[in-house]
């Protein structure tokens, strides 16, 4: 069914049920209904409102493992940060509050001993983009994808110099969403982990039989997005509808709309990376470039033998 995507985490509280919504710019907002009731290692209470729970809708959750809602002052860098890491899984919460006006620069601490090679930034207190930062995959570091909208990525160098992360820190500028305005921000910074998280591009070539891309594990979950003209981004996972083409294919769905889930466009999850089962535009224009993110299940350090 169409709905609105809902982000909530344990720095800024699932129990105190504080949302963003990745397919809209919108501040930071409260669930009315008090939807997450508890949170544990392995799970999350979900009251009967019907926002999250409504009779006879399906839903998906995806969740990262961050450790355990404990978080540490940063002050690392020019601007002062909390941050909430999983280094095992090169994933950290960061929250922040920006300079004022809109231009200029600083550095925020990540809390990973690598460097991401994905932040996604948004502001908590004003309306603003999901500027998604690749800073090895796109033009420059100061290109950024929107997560909430379908352009291409866009230059933002103007806000800010703008500098790809290092183990420590990551940069922002006056962008409003990224750095600028007073306002108070959160990341998400992910980086590669081998058997885990891979951040990559791969080239499409507009045919039914498509391009396999490696990313040295069986992918429980992938984001892509075309990264130099609009379209929307496209998520697939491992448990919902089909499975591969022989069975229909695995279904869309795109985080910077609402829309319901579908399967338009198709990929094969296989053993050690995904491969593109349509010649569509969206995710296999031919000589076009996209940016992806997939994961495994867990961590491979910490995967369960079968």
């Amino acid at each position: 069914y169409a709905q609105d995507w809902y982000v909530v985490d344990s720095t800024r509280g699932i129990t105190a049920n504080k949302y963003l919504n990745t397919n809209l710019g919108n501040a930071e907002a409260t669930l009315p209904q008090g939807n997450f009731t508890s949170v544990g290692a392995t799970s999350v209470g979900i009251s009967s409102g019907t926002w999250l729970n409504s009779t006879g809708s399906y839903y998906q959750m995806w969740m990262w493992r961050a450790n355990g809602g404990t978080t540490a002052a940063n002050s690392v860098g020019g601007t002062a940060s909390v941050t909430q890491v999983d280094p095992s899984g090169g994933f950290s919460i960061v929250t922040y509050t920006g300079f004022s006006g809109a231009s200029g620069s600083s550095t925020v601490g990540h809390g990973l001993s690598v460097a991401p090679a994905m932040v996604i930034h948004k502001s908590r207190t004003r309306s603003s983009g999901w500027w998604t930062q690749v800073p090895n995959l796109l033009t420059n570091a100061g290109y950024f994808l929107d997560l909430s909208g379908t352009g291409a990525q866009t230059d933002l160098n103007s806000y800010g110099t703008m500098n790809v992360p290092t183990t420590s820190v990551f940069t922002i500028n006056g962008v409003d969403g990224v750095g600028g305005e007073s306002a108070n921000y959160v990341a998400y910074c992910f980086a590669n982990i081998e058997g885990y998280c891979k951040v990559g591009s791969y080239v499409g070539n507009a045919n039914d039989d498509g391009t396999f891309v490696y990313t040295g594990f069986r992918p429980a979950m992938v984001i892509m997005k075309e990264r130099d003209s609009a379209d929307d981004w496209v998520l697939y996972d491992d448990q919902r509808g089909g499975y591969n083409l022989s069975q229909s294919g695995n279904t869309a769905l795109y985080p910077n709309d609402n829309y319901a889930q579908d399967n338009y466009f198709t990929i094969d999850i296989l053993s050690n990376g995904f491969k593109l089962r349509t010649s569509s535009a969206t995710i296999n224009a031919g000589s076009a470039n996209y940016i992806y993110i997939s994961f495994a299940q867990n961590p491979f350090q910490y995967a369960t033998a079968r």
